[in-house]
């Protein structure tokens, strides 16, 4: 009976997503990533490299996705944890220029997070990091814990209203967030799908900069479906 629920859960989930999960491959693959190597003009996306094509959200001011041009799922992909994989995280990072040419000003790196949701958190089956600011008060709640958040993954309480999340602090995103979750946290090792990964510019009590690396697992029980999307603000408030 309880397999039977949860199947029931993730179906009415499923329904809420977009009709059609493979839009954003299409778009990529189909559109993007052709016209790049016809006309070097990447449209409809913003850029396409070897590795990723970036393309502007239809939701938020300056929300924008980096999207394999592999063909990934996502979370569940085993590619994401094969050390030939490209270290998309690093490539989201660099992108967030795009952010601050719509928004027509720099933004501070501790304004700027990368949202990647769990497998019954996203709406497209293709891999995508959401490239957008952070919440206001996640991170006014980050900062207040800084001196507590270290190397090592520790649960952390969130703002009201929203799930507590495993944080840990790194200086870069070299080594490769996916890999550094797997390594350190058994349990997401063992349900890698479920889980959501989150990455917030960070500056640090002793002046050095960084980011804190946020994850969790969803439960379907509950009627959460693992979405770090909801650590970030799509109408983007600490733009000002």
């Amino acid at each position: 009976m309880r397999s039977f629920f949860v199947a029931v859960l993730l179906i009415l989930a499923g329904a809420a997503h977009a009709a059609d999960p493979d839009v954003l491959w299409k778009i990529v693959h189909d559109r993007c990533v052709p016209n790049q190597m016809q006309n070097h003009d990447p449209k409809p996306c913003a850029e396409v490299t070897a590795d990723a094509a970036l393309l502007k959200d239809l939701v938020g001011v300056a929300q924008y996705l980096l999207i394999p041009t592999a063909r990934i799922t996502g979370m569940e992909a085993p590619e994401l944890l094969a050390r030939e994989t490209p270290n998309y995280f690093a490539a989201a990072w660099q992108a967030r220029h795009f952010m601050d040419g719509k928004l027509g000003k720099t933004l501070p790196p501790d304004a700027v997070s990368l949202a990647i949701n769990s497998v019954t958190g996203r709406s497209q089956n293709q891999l995508h990091i959401h490239i957008d600011c952070v919440r206001a008060d996640v991170r006014a709640a980050l900062e207040a814990k800084a001196g507590a958040i270290t190397a090592a993954w520790t649960p952390q309480a969130m703002p009201a209203g929203l799930p507590a999340y495993q944080v840990r602090r790194v200086s870069d995103l070299d080594r490769n967030p996916f890999r550094l979750l797997a390594a350190e946290i058994p349990a997401a090792a063992a349900d890698f799908g479920h889980w959501t990964l989150v990455a917030v510019g960070a500056k640090f009590p002793d002046g050095s900069n960084g980011f804190y690396l946020l994850a969790r697992a969803g439960n379907a029980l509950a009627l959460d479906f693992g979405s770090g999307e909801e650590l970030q603000d799509h109408a983007c408030a600490v733009a000002g």
